[in-house]
């Protein structure tokens, strides 16, 4: 590939549901076919070079949906993840976890927690960052609570809040912003995903339904990323001449 790879790359795995509706069977097979899709995405990810990827596995909203799917949906994360952890420890890839993950049922925060523990690398070939249970509006709101509490205690100032600051508070202020968001199944929104995060992420929307989001469709992904321009608000004559971000 020619061109700098992202170093953060977040995907929306969406489509799961109407992969398997459109074969006319039962949405379980779709997730189960989605989880192909992340080992190979993770594998060739590391061995390309990405430092981090994230996906968004399951929303806040998500818990909306019926009960049965639900548990569905967990038990195929313990399940996924009691097989993964091989493939995590034989390429070195840290496992992360981002979201309200007390709200888990207890297996599934469990079986979670032990793979975190198992691939805790001081220094990782990748990070993946499984998003469960997440959203980006409850995201800030956690984090201005933590900063409201230390203006009430009388260790901050109103007027010293920053961006930085917020930063410092999100769920994982050590993780980089991500470079590209993909989202798969074509719908154009970024559903409650890393809301502060993105703010000049790149961007890329393909109608290919996450169970058919193939490896070449990763790297049709990553090429249209190396030929954008990232100005982060400035000219394209100020990018040639300082082509660093801010």
């Amino acid at each position: 590939m020619e061109g700098d790879l992202p170093k953060h790359v977040a995907i929306i795995m969406d489509g799961n549901g109407r992969w398997a509706q459109t074969r006319h069977f039962g949405r379980t097979l779709g997730h189960h076919e989605g989880a192909k899709r992340v080992d190979e995405i993770v594998s060739e990810c590391a061995d390309l070079g990405i430092r981090y990827l994230t996906l968004y596995a399951f929303s806040t909203e998500n818990w909306n949906r019926p009960a049965t799917e639900i548990k569905v949906l967990m038990g195929l994360l313990v399940q996924h993840l009691s097989a993964l952890d091989k493939k995590l420890v034989k390429n070195h890839i840290r496992l992360l976890s981002k979201g309200q993950v007390d709200r888990l049922p207890g297996f599934a925060r469990n079986e979670l927690q032990r793979v975190v523990d198992l691939t805790n690398y001081s220094d990782p070939k990748m990070s993946l960052t499984l998003c469960l249970s997440y959203g980006g509006r409850q995201e800030i709101v956690d984090a201005v609570k933590a900063l409201a509490q230390k203006v009430q205690d009388g260790k901050l100032a109103p007027d010293a809040i920053t961006e930085s600051m917020i930063t410092e508070h999100l769920y994982q202020p050590d993780v980089p912003d991500p470079d590209l968001l993909i989202r798969t199944g074509g719908e154009y929104r970024v559903s409650n995903f890393l809301l502060w995060e993105i703010a000049y992420t790149e961007l890329y929307v393909t109608p290919t339904l996450w169970p058919d989001f193939t490896l070449p469709e990763l790297h049709k992904a990553l090429d249209t990323y190396q030929h954008r321009e990232r100005r982060y608000g400035k000219t394209s004559e100020q990018v040639v001449s300082t082509p660093s971000a801010p």
